[in-house]
């Protein structure tokens, strides 16, 4: 699986972006037809709910799945989102077996 990993509005350092890399290829472990993975990390302008944003798009064989989670760090918002995909990944798994 590709990993592409977008930060926008700034300069993600190496140590994030190995982060996010490792966090999103775990996904393949739990199904190995994805095909690619978009990250777009952003920086917002809400200060209350927290100002970073990372949003990941997953490419399978028929189906795109995407999530986007806001949080005070790029860590926290990555493993949020990482784990909404593998709830998504699990019912799509489902739906294809037809349980």
């Amino acid at each position: 699986m590709k990993v592409k990993i977008q930060s926008i509005h700034f300069d993600a350092d190496q140590k994030l972006l190995k982060f996010v890399e490792e966090k999103v290829e775990k996904l393949n472990q739990l199904y190995d037809a994805i095909v690619e993975s978009e990250v777009f990390l952003r920086l917002d302008k809400d200060n209350e709910k927290g100002n970073k944003i990372a949003e990941i798009k997953i490419s399978t064989p028929g189906k795109t799945l995407f999530a986007s989670e806001q949080c005070k760090s790029f860590e926290e918002a990555t493993d949020n989102a990482v784990e909404a995909l593998r709830k998504q990944i699990t019912k799509h798994k489902e739906k294809l077996r037809g349980v």
